[in-house]
């Protein structure tokens, strides 16, 4: 008797188990079929946005071809440098914007700190884009909304205001203990010492989620994009390109060229986050061990 007792729970657990399973084997299903489905229409060789299977009946390299090599209509290679060079450098100044607030408002104390961070707070409940036209006017009485400057624009746009989004870093790092930056300042190390030194190396997680994030941003916007650039083709960036090949007048033979564009898209942001998850992993495993 009680070892049907004993085995009732641990069938009841095994049962359970299999359930979650199955549900987390649905969803992951449900989550992977629109890259499967993604990834098989760039290979498509039928052309249109209109098929009646879910497998293409013909594959070709045509559409990655035409997507570099034809530029009639759409310069994508352009449109890609574009993304890329303004991504690259909007991370670099977004993560040392971030970071350096994060940091000044854990570790110090100063005057303004809690005003900051309440009008911060109450800032980000709006969306960024309800500024944007107030935004636009700015940059086009600097003249930064015509030729190569729109660049500087965007990157402007993307990084100057990344700061308010301290919220996440500032949280990691009051989580690292202050006795480490006291022993430092008190073996002679200056504060940006213990900043770049010391707080970093132990804040690798959060250091990888902001490039991460910082990197993401310019990289899939439209909306600003779209804005700043206005009709000068020359420094559309990639989803401005994509979404170009939506339209009516273009979609028929471009389609497949916008599922491979996006297929392209993807792989700087997953060689991105391939390239930094051991550095993630690192910092994680240190900060449990600390």
């Amino acid at each position: 008797m009680s070892t049907m007792k004993k085995n009732a729970p641990s069938a009841r657990k095994r049962t359970v188990n299999l359930l979650v399973h199955l549900l987390l084997a649905v969803l992951a299903f449900l989550w992977v079929m629109p890259i499967v489905w993604i990834v098989l229409t760039s290979f498509r060789k039928e052309p249109g946005s209109y098929v009646t299977t879910f497998f293409p009946k013909g594959y070709t390299l045509n559409n990655y071809i035409k997507l570099f090599t034809n530029r009639t209509v759409l310069n994508f290679p352009k449109m890609f440098m574009n993304t890329l060079i303004i991504a690259v450098i909007c991370c670099i100044i977004s993560t040392f914007f971030v970071l350096s607030v994060s940091y000044s408002l854990s570790r110090m104390r100063f005057k303004f700190r809690k005003p900051y961070m309440n009008m911060a707070m109450i800032l980000g409940l709006f969306p960024g884009f309800m500024s944007m036209i107030a935004q636009y006017y700015i940059l086009k009485a600097m003249g930064l909304t015509t030729g190569s400057l729109i660049r500087i624009a965007l990157i402007v746009v993307y990084s100057a205001g990344t700061g308010l989004g301290f919220q996440i870093a500032k949280g990691y790092f009051d989580t690292v203990p202050r006795s480490i930056d006291e022993a430092a300042i008190m073996d002679g190390a200056t504060q940006w010492q213990v900043f770049t030194k010391i707080t970093i190396p132990l804040s690798k997680p959060i250091v990888i989620y902001t490039v991460l994030t910082s990197f993401i941003a310019p990289w899939v916007d439209f909306i600003f994009a779209k804005v700043i650039c206005g009709a000068s083709a020359d420094q559309y960036t990639v989803a401005i390109g994509l979404w170009n090949m939506l339209q009516k007048e273009y979609i028929n033979q471009w389609y497949t060229c916008f599922a491979a564009g996006a297929v392209i898209i993807s792989i700087p942001i997953a060689a991105l986050f391939l390239y930094m998850q051991r550095y993630y992993v690192e910092g994680m495993s240190g900060a449990v061990k600390g």
